[in-house]
Order: structure tokens, then C-alpha cells, then sequence
């Protein structure tokens, strides 16, 4: 393949349609892998083994820093750079607990060979060793505004962590790797825990970078349509031929097997408005051997679904019938090199402890005696065939995820890089053993009788996060006092020369390193839509024609616009229950395994597409996919979901909505900056109130209210699905969606006119559905250590119309303004603004230390745009990036739904082509012309901020009100 390289193994991979390569490089001993096939969605990564010695999280911070400039493209942000002018389909990095992996994707072969390139300078040739400014500002620093003013922490990854710490779920996870695997890397925080990441030195910092950041410890991979022969040559050429082969230490034993399980409690943080009655956690974790084993590899993650992950299954149905917290998950990680397998319980009581662990173990050991159900494991096997199959990974390209599947062996054995992702063979051997008990034995060895095996009890703890935050705020206070006048003078300018240099930007020189594509290699032409109008039995079918490798996507959707409010919330409850009930005729676990063996999933989605004039269409899907031979049974099996669910089981029903009550809580604190910039924008917004209705706090306050007082609610429930199933499932209400090609639409007539036989009487005496906005202006406290604050608005209303130009402003504003004040100065883990051609707008921060800082930014954005100059090279930088935005690869399913979507709000291709061309037209005079319009969104103050409760306390003249719900 090339002399500078030997071929270690070559095979064919039928899973990924290609031939799979193991090189090594000749000078260096860097393993490389390429994987040739016809995807043009091509895919580079280079990986290191970085083990961590500490929990400072140097391997993370590192991450961050070596994408601040190399020696080839010296600018400040090279990453920042690629974003606003490639045509990437990903770009990012990522730290493990083992490793750091560096990938990049793009269709364009000239823009793939620059994010290669200077990904590749990045890590062999960052600017750390010229620049310390760039450690205080990706890990932390001692922030000092003035002489007199109290000393921080601050640093991106200092406050991202922060964020990391302040979940439950997160600071779980980490306490069960460090229980099981103490003595090893996995014992430490790779990513860094906020206490530990202020004794990283700079040396300390720079002497991991030289250990672990050499070719002889690298993993490079190539993906995809390209001519192998020039990059390999390109990597060798540039970089590789500059090292001497290096024998790194990068290696560790694994962990001795425990003579007996450990038992471990710690706390995390609640308000202190709290209650911390019924919020203990439990864990109950294993080692499961070697990520070597193939076959073990594959036959847990089937197990974990038979047993505990598919609706009904055996263990998790125990747990929940006893009673055992509001959820119960499990979870099995393969991505180190001893697997952990993990049962949780969400939210229990804390005398529940030994009948969490009772209940596991006996049920475990019933059925390891009397057999896993054939059923039940067929289910879990065609779940994951389907899965792998398909190859779906939404927004991720398929050869990055198959690349980080590689990691899950290679970096362990040099030698096995495509044993996780060669699958046919294993499912086969794993099919045969079936019925010889290989799965019961699995139970005994890994689950019952293996001794390496921990506890975990973790229990909420009122004030925890203000005691940290003393503790914090005690250690600067004597660092302080133990500074003399000239040194708090010194500090205090050190501050103001850090802040000076994060302000200055690159020199037109540095950033002409950069490789910037021209807007000819851009598509002018946006995607056609696919919707061929059908009618069967007076039902609107939608056939969009998309290749889909003999699989049917259906989508049966109804319009709930005539569905009234009050009925809204039962059916959000009605999406996670119709699957999640006995029928008339199986119970939910034979129903979960019907629907895993005769399809590729089942399941009802509500969904709220925005139109123009703040007007709305709300909908309720009830949604497939499986091989066309198999329609007739995926329609019978929605028929029986729909029309013959027992909503009345009231057990069941609260079981669920625990599940929904535990998850919505932790999934609104998560992803605090989604849940403040909806509910900022549902003050104004129809669109966003609805939203909010059936998944925001809205939603999350009706579920709470059903949990609680469960006995008084039930029969107001159930009544309320009803009456929200029989206003849904009428037949004026619907249209249906069938993406595929092979086979037409036809082939399901008879199966969706029976369907339709079953519908609901159309009602006559209906009304479109109203809503009335109103500005709240809420901050919302938790027991968190960081903010999200978001502030929004619509232009529209204010007299302004949408152009396409907003969609480079919001290029602009995300890489630039924002990004430098909010990340760059402010020391926030992201920041995010949009501009919805409806005219709903919004910006917010993400894992932010600041509040009222953060909303000045807001208020200043005007100012910029006023002012914004850019020259030619730099606007057609943020054309590229905006259109790179727009032109995602997506699958079939994808496409169809896109197509779908269109139809429904009546968007043309012609009004698809208007915004591009405005966006591939867009100059500076146009982003200038924004600077008013970005005012009245400012302007019309709606503010919503999830945060610290102390520091929501300090901004209370932001809001209006500060409640404590989550």
C-alpha cells in the first residue's frame, strides 16, 4: 500500500461493505487502520493512550489546548477557524478514561485534506510550550478583577466540570469505575473533578503532552472514498518522519479481582429547599471480564437488554414491583478495558438498600437456573442485528462510530482493531449457543458468583454544594492572605493580561494559514424534497423515494391541532405508556419482544413543527421501521398499541411515571441551557409553549404533581388519556409518512385501511387549539455550581422579517462574540444563540461560573453586529461554516422526515433556495443591517436562568421569580 508503512493484516469487513487495513508505520511504530469503502462521508482520527495518573483531568485539559494553535496555523483558535469555514460533517475531540481521540469528517476531499492536516499539527505541534496563557484558559487560573477584589477559579474546563460534578447521574458513574477499578487509570477522573484541577502545573501539563503525544503512541484511522496512497504518504511526509521510534510506558496492569464486593457511600448535592426523603441512589456493579472477549463483548450487551433494558424485562420488572426507587436502569460500558456492568435504582428510600440487592440476586439466580426466556433473548438478538444493521447514528457519520468501536479492542491489542465491528460471525456463534446455556453461565460467572463486584449508595445531602463552595472560596482566601502587596498587585495584572490577550485578536497573517475552500466548492442547490401524494381509503399517504436497503420507515402522524390543552399532558404521558402497558391480548414484556422480533422498533412521538405568524402544528406519531415482509405484523402490532393498551393498570402507571418524573428531572438539569432558552421563549412563543407543555418544566410540573399525589390523581389520568386518545386517533386527524423505495406504498393498503376502520369517530364540535403567552421571567435554583442563562425574543413582532442572513450571524455570533466573551473571557463550557425564521430568537450559556455578566454580553450584541467588519476571506469563511450547518449528511429516514416536515407547514423548495442564496450572498452591510433587529430581541427582556441558588440570589433583580421545582 506504501513503503513507508508494513500491512499488518488486511480483511475483508462485509459489515461495513469494505476492506479493512492494520499498517504500521515503518519509522515510528504508529498503528494505522484504514478502512476502504464508497462512503464519501470520509473520517480521520488520531488517537493517543493517555492514562491518568491524577485527577487534575491534565488529559482533558490538554485536549482543549493543543486545538489553540500549532506551529503550521498559529491563530489563537484553529478549531474556531475550521468550524466558520469547512464543510465538516464533525469536528471535535473527545477525552476517555483511557484515551484522547482527535476526528474530523467531510464529503469535500479538498476540505477532508485540510482538517486532517491541521488536526495533525495540532497535536504534534501545539502552541502549550510558547504559551502558557493557553493552560489558564482552557484548564484554570487565579482570576483577580482588581487588588481588592476576592481571588477565583477560573478556566473552561475548571467550569465545565463543575457543570460534570453537579449531576447526579455523572458523579454516579464516576464513583462506580473508581470502586471496581481502583489501582488503575480508571480509578482517577480523566476528565478532571474541580478540586484536583487547580495542583495541575503548567510543567506537570507539558510533560504529558510529551510522554503520551508521539507517533510511537498513536492510533491513526482513515475512513472511507479516498486515495489511501496520498495521505498515508502526506502523514509519513509531514509529520511521522520527524520522530524516532519511543518506547512509552502508556500501559497498566489491570485490576486484581477483589476477594470480596466493596461497599461504598457518598453524597451529592440538594437545595436546601429540598427534600431529601426517597432520593437515595443505588448501584449494583461487575466486571465482565476482558473487552478482548468478542463474544463477551456482544453476548452482555444482549443480555443487558433481555434482562434488564427491553419493556417488562424480568429483573427490572422485579425491582420496580417491590417498589425499588421511582427508576431502574442498567448499563453496561465496553469502552475500557475491563467492562463494568451496572443495575441502578433512581431515587429510592434509604432502608431499601438490602432489598435492592435481595431482589437482584434471587431473580438473577431463578433465572439462571430455570433459563432466560427463548423469547425475551431472540427479542434482545434482533434488537441489536437491526441495529448494527442499519447503521443509523443520527447526526454522527458511520465511520466515526465505527472507528471509536475499534478503539474498544485496538488499545489493548495491537493486533485487534475490527474484531467489535466484524458482528455477522459473532451473532452467529452467539445464535447457536442459545439453548446450550452459555447466557445462564454468563449470569453465574459475571453477575452471581464473581466476587469483583461493588456497591454504590450514593444519598442527597442538603447545603453539600455551598459547603464545597466555602471550602473553595476558604483556599483562596488563604491564598490571598498569603500573598504579599506586590504579588496581589502582580496577580491582578496577570488577570488583566490574560483577558488582554484573549481580547486580541489574530493577525490576518496567522489566520491566512488557515485553508479556506471557496464558495465553488459549495452546492449551490439545496436538496429536492421527496413527497408523492397518494390516497388510500381517504387517508393522505406521503411516499418519499429514498434508497433504504429493503427497510420500510412509517410514520402514521395526526394532527393535534383541534386536541385541547388541557389534554396535552396526558398525551405526552400517552407516548411513554402505550408501549409500556399490558394489551388486551400480551402483556408489555411479550408486546417488547414482539416488536423487537418483528421489527426495528415501535414507538409514539410527539412532536411541534413552528409556523409563520406564531402559529403551530402540533402533532402525535406513532412510528416504525422493519423489513418490508414484516408490515402486516408492525401495523397489527400498532393497532393493538393504540386501540388495545389498558390504560387503566394502575400500578403499572405509576411505575412509569416515576420513570418519567426521575428522567425529565435529571434531563431539564442536564441540559439546562434547552430547558432556559424554551421556557424564555414560551413567554412569547405559541410554538415554545406547547413545547414546553409536553416536555419542558411545564410538562415536569404536571408529572410531578401526578407522582406525588398519585392515589387522588390516578382515575383523573386515565380519564385524561382517554379523552386525549379518542381526540388524537380520529381519522380527519391523519396523514401518513412511508419512506422507501423497493416496494411501493401499496404493499400496506389493506393493513392501514383496517387500521383506519378502528379510528375514532371524527368529531365536528372541535376547536383549534389557543394559548395564551405570558412573560414569567423565572430563575430556576438548583444545587448545581454552574448557570445556564438565556435570554429571547421575536423579531417578527417586532416588525422585522427573517433573511438568511441571520443564519451566518449565527455562525458569527457562535465563533465570535459570543464565543470570546462568553468562553474565551467568560470561562463558560459553550454558548449558543438562534434566529428561527418564525422569528423566535434566543441566546444562552452553557456550564456557565457567571449570570449578569453573561446577560451584559446579551445586551451588547447589538453593538457588534453595528460594527461588525469583516473582510472578503473572513465572510466567505462564515458562509462556508453556515452552509456546512445546512448541508448535514442524512439517511433515508432522515431525508423522508425532512421532506415530511416540509409538506406539513407548506415549505417549498423555492423557499429553501430564497435562504440559501441569501446565505451564499451574504456581505457585511447585511450583518450590519441585523444590528436593530438583534436589539428588539434583547429588548423585549424575557430572561429564564437555571442555577446555582446563591447565585440566583445575588441576580434576583433579573427575574421576576426564583423557584426551586427541579
Amino acid at each position: 500500500m506504501n513503503k513507508n508503512y508494513t500491512i499488518i493484516k488486511e480483511e475483508k469487513i462485509e459489515e461495513l461493505d469494505g476492506t479493512g487495513y492494520l499498517l504500521r508505520h515503518n519509522k515510528t511504530g504508529a498503528r494505522v487502520v484504514v478502512i476502504s469503502n464508497q462512503d464519501d462521508n470520509k473520517v480521520f482520527q488520531i488517537g493517543f493512550k493517555t492514562p491518568p495518573k491524577d485527577d487534575t483531568g491534565v488529559a482533558h485539559i490538554l485536549e482543549h489546548s493543543v486545538l489553540c494553535g500549532s506551529k503550521e496555523f498559529p491563530m489563537k483558535d484553529p478549531f474556531v477557524e475550521l468550524v466558520k469555514g469547512s464543510l465538516n460533517t464533525f469536528l471535535n475531540a473527545m477525552t476517555y478514561p483511557d484515551k484522547t481521540v482527535y476526528p474530523v469528517a467531510s464529503q469535500n476531499e479538498k476540505d477532508f485534506f485540510n482538517l486532517v492536516h491541521v488536526y495533525l499539527d495540532a497535536v504534534f505541534y501545539p502552541n502549550i510550550y510558547k504559551k502558557p496563557e493557553i493552560m489558564e484558559q482552557e484548564g484554570w487560573h487565579y482570576d483577580l478583577e482588581s487588588e481588592d477584589a476576592p481571588v477565583i477559579y477560573n478556566g473552561v474546563v475548571f467550569n465545565e466540570m463543575k457543570g460534570v460534578f453537579s449531576s447526579p447521574d455523572q458523579q454516579l458513574a464516576r464513583i462506580i469505575q473508581k470502586s471496581l477499578l481502583p489501582d488503575t487509570p480508571y480509578g482517577f477522573e480523566s476528565g478532571g473533578d474541580p478540586v484536583a484541577i487547580p495542583d495541575l502545573t503548567y510543567e506537570m501539563f507539558l510533560d504529558f503532552h510529551r510522554t503520551y503525544y508521539h507517533p510511537s503512541n498513536s492510533y491513526i484511522y482513515l475512513y472511507g472514498d479516498m486515495d489511501v496512497d496520498q495521505y498515508l504518504d502526506f502523514i509519513h511526509e509531514h509529520y511521522l518522519k520527524n520522530y524516532e521510534e519511543k518506547k512509552i510506558d502508556s500501559s497498566w496492569k489491570p485490576q486484581e479481582a477483589f476477594g470480596q464486593p466493596k461497599h461504598v457511600e457518598e453524597f451529592y448535592p440538594v437545595g436546601e429547599n429540598d427534600s431529601e426523603e426517597g432520593k437515595t441512589y443505588f448501584a449494583y456493579n461487575a466486571v465482565i471480564g476482558n473487552s478482548l472477549d468478542r463474544e463477551l463483548y456482544l453476548a452482555f450487551q444482549i443480555l443487558d437488554r433481555a434482562l434488564f433494558g427491553a419493556p417488562g424485562a424480568p429483573v427490572k420488572k422485579a425491582l420496580m414491583d417491590a417498589g425499588i426507587g421511582k427508576d431502574i436502569g442498567s448499563s453496561y460500558d465496553n469502552g475500557i478495558e475491563q467492562p463494568i456492568f451496572t443495575i441502578e435504582a433512581q431515587e429510592a428510600r434509604d432502608d431499601q438498600e438490602a432489598d435492592f440487592i435481595r431482589i437482584i440476586e434471587e431473580t438473577l439466580k431463578k433465572i439462571s437456573e430455570e433459563g432466560i426466556s427463548r423469547r425475551s433473548l431472540t427479542a434482545a438478538f434482533n434488537y441489536y442485528e437491526f441495529k448494527y444493521k442499519e447503521s443509523n447514528f443520527g447526526r454522527f457519520p458511520k465511520g466515526l462510530i465505527y472507528g471509536l468501536q475499534m478503539y474498544d479492542s485496538w488499545l489493548y491489542d495491537d493486533e485487534k482493531p475490527f474484531i467489535h465491528i466484524k458482528t455477522n460471525e459473532v451473532f452467529e456463534i452467539l445464535r447457536e449457543k442459545m439453548d446450550s446455556g452459555y447466557f445462564e453461565e454468563l449470569i453465574k460467572k459475571y453477575l452471581l458468583n464473581n466476587p469483583h463486584k461493588s456497591i454504590v449508595v450514593m444519598k442527597p445531602k442538603k447545603g453539600l454544594q455551598k459547603e464545597k463552595d466555602e471550602k473553595e472560596a476558604k483556599i483562596l482566601k488563604a491564598y490571598k492572605e498569603s500573598l504579599n502587596s506586590e504579588e496581589i498587585k502582580k496577580l491582578a495584572e496577570e488577570t488583566k493580561r490574560l483577558k488582554e490577550i484573549q481580547e486580541t485578536p489574530s493577525t490576518k497573517e496567522e489566520l491566512e494559514k488557515i485553508p479556506v475552500l471557496d464558495i465553488e466548492d459549495i452546492r449551490k442547490e439545496v436538496k429536492p424534497f421527496s413527497n408523492q401524494e397518494i390516497t388510500m381509503d381517504n387517508i393522505k399517504v406521503l411516499w418519499h423515494k429514498y434508497f433504504t436497503n429493503k427497510i420500510c420507515y412509517l410514520k402514521l402522524t395526526f394532527d393535534m391541532s383541534y386536541v385541547a390543552m388541557d389534554l396535552v399532558p396526558y398525551a405526552a404521558l400517552l407516548t411513554e405508556v402505550l408501549t409500556g402497558v399490558d394489551t388486551q391480548k400480551r402483556t408489555y414484556l411479550e408486546l417488547g419482544n414482539d416488536i423487537s422480533i418483528e421489527t426495528g422498533g415501535i414507538a409514539a412521538t410527539m412532536s411541534i413543527l413552528p409556523k409563520q405568524n406564531n402559529e403551530f402544528l402540533p402533532l402525535f406519531t406513532v412510528k416504525t421501521k422493519c423489513f418490508y415482509p414484516n408490515i402486516k405484523k408492525a401495523f397489527d402490532l400498532m393497532e393493538e398499541i393504540v386501540f388495545e393498551s389498558k390504560l387503566e393498570d394502575k400500578k403499572r402507571l405509576k411505575e412509569i411515571i416515576g420513570q418519567i418524573y426521575t428522567n425529565l428531572k435529571i434531563q431539564l438539569k442536564e441540559n439546562g441551557h434547552k430547558t432556559a432558552a424554551n421556557r424564555a421563549m414560551s413567554y412569547f412563543s405559541k410554538y415554545a409553549a406547547y413545547k414546553e407543555a409536553i416536555q419542558g418544566i411545564g410538562m415536569y410540573e404536571s408529572i410531578k404533581e401526578w407522582y406525588e399525589n398519585f392515589d387522588a390523581c390516578a382515575d383523573r389520568i386515565i380519564a385524561g388519556m382517554k379523552k386525549a386518545q379518542q381526540a388524537i386517533f380520529q381519522k380527519q386527524n391523519m396523514i401518513v409518512s412511508y419512506t422507501g423505495k423497493e416496494e411501493k406504498p401499496e404493499i400496506m393498503k389493506e393493513e392501514l385501511t383496517h387500521f383506519a376502520s378502528r379510528l375514532y369517530e371524527d368529531r365536528k364540535d372541535r376547536e383549534k387549539v389557543e394559548i395564551a403567552c405570558l412573560q414569567k421571567n423565572e430563575g430556576f435554583a438548583t444545587a448545581g455550581g454552574v448557570q445556564y442563562a438565556a435570554c429571547a425574543g421575536n423579531f417578527i413582532t417586532e416588525g422585522y422579517s427573517y433573511t438568511g442572513a441571520l443564519k451566518v450571524l449565527q455562525m458569527i455570533f457562535s465563533y465570535e462574540y459570543l464565543w470570546i466573551q462568553l468562553r474565551v473571557k467568560g470561562g463558560a463550557y459553550g454558548c449558543m444563540c438562534s434566529f428561527g425564521n418564525q422569528g423566535d430568537s434566543m441566546f444562552v450559556t452553557y456550564r456557565d461560573p457567571n449570570l449578569k455578566e453573561s446577560y451584559e454580553v446579551y445586551e451588547k450584541a447589538a453593538d457588534y453586529v453595528k460594527d461588525f467588519d469583516a473582510d472578503e476571506r473572513d465572510m466567505k469563511k462564515y458562509i462556508i461554516g453556515t452552509i456546512s450547518n445546512m448541508d448535514m449528511p442524512m439517511g433515508p429516514d432522515d431525508m423522508g422526515a425532512r421532506s415530511f416536515s416540509a409538506y406539513l407547514i407548506q415549505k417549498t423548495e423555492e423557499d429553501l433556495q430564497k435562504d440559501r442564496d441569501q446565505v451564499l450572498g451574504c456581505t457585511k452591510e447585511d450583518i450590519r443591517a441585523l444590528a436593530p433587529l438583534i436589539a428588539s430581541v434583547v429588548q423585549e427582556g424575557n430572561r429564564c436562568c437555571i442555577g446555582n441558588e446563591e447565585k440566583l440570589e445575588q441576580a434576583k433583580d433579573c427575574f421576576k421569580e426564583i423557584r426551586n421545582i427541579l
